[in-house]
């Protein structure tokens, strides 16, 4: 049985089973990415619900995990050479998993840039610009007078989105074939809908966004995935 022991997280949320990959996440975009994987990969984990508060997200036991205080996290326990690995910051995540599992990150060299390409155009560019628009239009930042900060990232919002928009034309997913840059990037594009931001970015002229979405949220593994990380009272 792996042994778990030297990671100071155990300590507050506790493995059932040290035997799978345990996962530490809330079901924020971010935090939906991994078990999205986890379950299109078939890849047994134990889900661990870590809240945004600072009680949970900058507590000792998780910084020793996850020194950015951000989910999600994850240990697998049988990691490279058999040993315990933990790792945060769901883009790396996302690569190490569909290593582990050889799937979803492409056939060949060619095709795994691809994919590592557009999980990056998430990570720094959807992502980052998504979460500073929901700040500047929906909370905190939407109370300032001055509105360069909202109009900036409203209009970068509709750029990105025409992006997404145009490489989906003729194809059904963004990097050619399904792969873990779907996998981060609908939930980004579905927090629109949270930020209630939709009408002010022209969501309804990207078509292809819209059916994107919906086969993505089509697939059983995605609806169990959600099943899965519903927060839980």
């Amino acid at each position: 049985m792996a042994d778990l022991s030297t990671f100071e997280i155990n300590k507050r949320w506790p493995a059932q089973n040290p035997e799978l990959i345990q996962l530490y996440a809330f079901p924020t975009p971010n935090g939906k990415k991994i078990p999205f994987a986890l379950e299109e990969m078939g890849l047994e984990y134990e889900y661990h619900q870590v809240s945004l508060s600072d009680t949970d997200v900058k507590s000792p036991e998780f910084l020793s995990l996850s020194p950015n205080n951000k989910i999600p996290a994850i240990i697998d326990p049988n990691g490279p050479d058999g040993e315990p690995l933990g790792l945060f910051e769901s883009g790396a995540i996302l690569i190490y998993l569909a290593d582990k599992s050889g799937k979803f990150i492409g056939r060949n060299a060619h095709e795994r840039y691809t994919v590592i390409q557009w999980l990056m155009f998430q990570m720094a560019g959807v992502g980052p610009m998504f979460g500073q628009l929901g700040f500047f239009y929906k909370f905190a930042g939407s109370k300032m007078e001055d509105p360069t900060a909202r109009d900036r990232y409203i209009n970068e919002a509709k750029r990105l989105l025409n992006v997404v928009n145009t490489q989906l034309e003729g194809q059904d997913w963004i990097a050619g074939e399904y792969s873990i840059a779907d996998m981060a990037l609908v939930p980004w594009l579905e927090a629109l809908d949270f930020y209630e931001a939709k009408e002010v970015t022209d969501f309804d002229q990207f078509t292809n966004v819209h059916a994107y979405i919906e086969r993505f949220n089509a697939r059983p593994a995605i609806k169990k995935a959600l099943e899965c990380v519903a927060i839980q009272a």
